[in-house]
């Protein structure tokens, strides 16, 4: 049966302890050829600079082999069906990494597969960003309880991932954005399940000042994603109180870290400088896609 992974649920909180400990092996290179002669289509709806790039190197330490399928070469669901581009693909390689607009492409491709499906990017989940995420907070810290963990801006699939995989861990999650912009219902209800589980928190509040107040570290992402362009004007005007700035920051802990995604759009979501000062952690975020990535294929290969 394949091993896919879709969704940060599609683990256990016992999975994804021990996925932080696999990460840690292969980070120390303590890893083998185990992808030798597989190879792997990269179907990427989406431009990408850190989630290609990890993966392909991810592929090849472990002796695999990356196709990288852009939107121009196949042309998903225009060119040609998702189902007959899946079953295709099927013949061929041993497993597909999706960078995706809709989630229900990924849900399609299990369907007409026996491969692996890795979720690399859709719009309810971005999964592979929170595994590298979470790892980054974990080496900070030395530990994830009582971590307080504040997201501000758009309750996007990054947000969605984070709120989950804080609940399976144990982290104290608060995010902060416009009403109409919160997390889909479903999911933060999964995600507060869980985190009662643990005893740990989890909690919109629509002030941000409020929302960072007690927080080790503040997380944001861009307002205005891939195909959300029309409504820039919009976005922009409903999140004017949530940019991540100096004031904002001095309203958290004095040793509080920031964290982003990338690529950030400077001057809106976050104030221009903060990425490249002492206390953010995005670089150290975009490392660690790459040795959590190689785990993950560690984990579904070996």
């Amino acid at each position: 049966m394949p091993n896919n992974f879709l969704s940060i649920n599609d683990w256990t909180s016992k999975e994804h302890e021990d996925f932080l400990f696999l990460t840690d092996k292969v980070k120390e290179g303590n890893y083998d050829s185990i992808l030798e002669n597989k190879n792997f289509a990269l179907v990427f709806e989406k431009a990408s600079l850190r989630t290609r790039v990890s993966f392909e190197v991810a592929i090849k330490k472990l002796g695999g082999n990356a196709i990288y399928l852009s939107e121009n070469d196949i042309g998903l669901g225009k060119r040609e069906s998702v189902t007959h581009i899946a079953k295709n693909l099927n013949r061929w390689v041993d497993g597909i990494i999706a960078r995706v607009y809709d989630h229900s492409t990924l849900i399609n491709f299990t369907k007409n597969t026996n491969i692996n499906i890795i979720n690399a990017l859709s719009d309810l989940e971005h999964p592979c960003q929170a595994l590298a995420d979470i790892y980054t907070i974990y080496k900070k810290f030395g530990k994830l309880d009582n971590v307080n963990f504040c997201y501000i801006g758009d309750g996007n699939n990054v947000a969605s991932s984070l709120s989950l995989i804080s609940g399976h861990l144990g982290l104290n999650f608060t995010y902060s954005s416009p009403s109409k912009y919160q997390i889909p219902q479903y999911i933060f209800n999964q995600a507060k399940s869980l985190s009662q589980k643990k005893e740990s928190t989890m909690n919109w509040e629509e002030n941000p000042n409020l929302a960072v107040k007690d927080a080790d570290i503040i997380y944001t992402d861009k307002w205005i994603s891939m195909g959300m362009e029309k409504e820039s004007e919009i976005r922009i005007k409903d999140f004017a109180n949530y940019q991540v700035n100096k004031k904002l920051i001095s309203s958290a802990k004095n040793e509080v870290l920031i964290m982003h995604d990338m690529p950030a759009k400077e001057g809106e979501e976050i104030e221009t400088g903060i990425l490249d000062s002492p206390i953010s952690l995005a670089f150290e975020q975009a490392e660690n896609r790459m040795h959590s990535q190689t785990a993950l294929l560690y984990k579904l290969y070996q």
